[in-house]
């Protein structure tokens, strides 16, 4: 306790960072948007939007761009809250006033999920490095990005991970647009999947309109949108007037993520959609490129695979560190959020937990995690309608904000439909595990 009490003052110690006037200082400026988007960008997202490009060609794209739509509104109300609160205070000390059960429940979500997110993590990073090299093992080289990582994540400010993330994003539009490009997506094709709105019969399990539903709902309630407050803190963004350049710096963040997962759809749209073939994991994808563009197109979709699970390996970290340190901090009534999260205890030992205990899971032989997954996932599914219920009544509540920061009627009419997406698309992920679970238990 003594090392967190030498760091609970006030994290606004160090000057803020000038607010930008041109258009070069803007772009020099961004940072959190796209260090957030490229946390939730991984491997699943890489896996999803080609198997939905395989199973409906280019029909429900328009779901990509309405869920990120969704997300830009959502988060950017957390921001709101975050910037332009009176108090001066982050999202979960909000969510805490409300009610105390958030500070135990977002302590322990971000423990346990990252661990499972984790899990996938490293065993993708791992599994990549060896594919693209051809030597090693997935659990050495997944021990030496973890290394990487960590070393990134107690860096103090956030200079590093600005210059990191930039970086690989370079990586990953050359390698994934790079590769969509050379196969040669249809724009017609883009237009009316992006603008159409269809909904196709179903395709494998999920009928389309429960994949829209669940996929805008669990986008708009996930746990990991509550990092990105913590990005704008370490960034120095305190305070309304830096509002308009995080507004700027989000939204090209959001519209970077939109083009990233419909140059992934392209893929399973042109090389999968009608021609009889599945696609149901990375190496499929990789083997289609392969055939279909040689050796060049595989290195280059597995270093984009790389740049996507490595940024989403760091930003978890540090996200579900500085999330579970500060909900720590508030259940324990221990202070306030420290200044420099990697100073903190309970911040140290959270990311070394997240990084360091998911390798278990590269180890040769070790057995399939499917039950932990699907407890993790369950927890998750059960806290988005608390959290998009709870993020939604702070953005409200004259107890919260001024008036003139408060939700008018549209952000209102917004909030009630992503809640109620929530508690829909947890409806649906709550019967997709049961019976899950019910088939693993009856040996099928």
């Amino acid at each position: 306790m003594k090392q967190d009490a030498q760091t609970e003052g006030p994290p606004h110690a160090v000057a803020p960072p000038p607010i930008p006037r041109t258009f070069w200082e803007y772009v020099r400026s961004m940072g959190p948007g796209l260090i957030a988007v490229l946390t939730w960008l991984g491997a699943g997202d890489v896996v999803e939007a080609g198997v939905a490009g395989s199973n409906y060609g280019y029909a429900l794209m328009w779901i990509v761009v309405v869920a990120l739509l969704v997300r830009f509104l959502f988060v950017s109300l957390l921001a709101k809250y975050q910037l332009c609160n009176p108090r001066g205070e982050g999202v979960v000390d909000a969510l805490v006033r409300l009610h105390p059960f958030y500070a135990p429940a977002l302590f322990f979500a971000a423990i346990v999920m990252g661990h499972v997110y984790g899990a996938y993590m490293a065993v993708g990073v791992g599994e990549t490095w060896v594919k693209l090299t051809g030597f090693g093992t997935t659990f050495i080289w997944a021990v030496a990005f973890t290394a990487l990582a960590l070393a990134i994540a107690f860096k103090p400010g956030q200079r590093l991970l600005d210059i990191v993330f930039k970086v690989l994003l370079g990586l990953l539009s050359v390698s994934f647009i790079g590769v969509a490009a050379w196969v040669g997506p249809s724009p017609s094709g883009i237009l009316k999947g992006t603008f159409g709105f269809a909904m196709p019969d179903r395709v494998g399990p999920f009928d389309s309109m429960l994949l829209a539903v669940g996929m805008i709902g669990a986008v708009g309630g996930s746990l990991m949108n509550l990092a990105y407050p913590y990005f704008l803190d370490q960034k120095g963004w305190r305070g309304p007037e830096y509002r308009k350049v995080q507004t700027y710096d989000f939204l090209v963040a959001v519209i970077v993520m939109v083009v990233l997962d419909l140059s992934i759809w392209c893929l399973g749209a042109e090389l999968v959609h009608g021609t009889g073939r599945t696609v149901a994991n990375l190496d499929d994808l990789a083997k289609l490129l392969s055939e279909t563009l040689g050796e060049i197109g595989r290195v280059l979709f597995h270093l984009g695979v790389f740049a996507a699970v490595f940024t989403s390996i760091v930003g978890h970290a540090i996200g579900l560190g500085s999330l579970g340190d500060h909900a720590h901090r508030l259940w324990r009534k221990t202070g306030p959020r420290a200044g420099v999260p990697s100073d903190s205890r309970v911040y140290r030992n959270i990311v070394h937990w997240v990084l360091i205990s998911p390798l278990i899971w590269t180890a040769p032989g070790m057995p399939d995690f499917v039950t932990l997954t699907l407890i993790a996932q369950s927890l998750q599914v059960v806290l988005i309608p608390f959290l998009a219920g709870g993020l939604w009544w702070i953005t409200s509540s004259p107890k919260f904000l001024d008036e003139r920061y408060r939700n008018r009627a549209p952000a209102n009419i917004f909030m009630a439909g992503v809640f109620a997406l929530a508690l829909w698309g947890a409806w649906g992920s709550i019967q997709s595990v049961s019976a899950a679970v019910g088939r693993v238990a009856g040996g099928g």
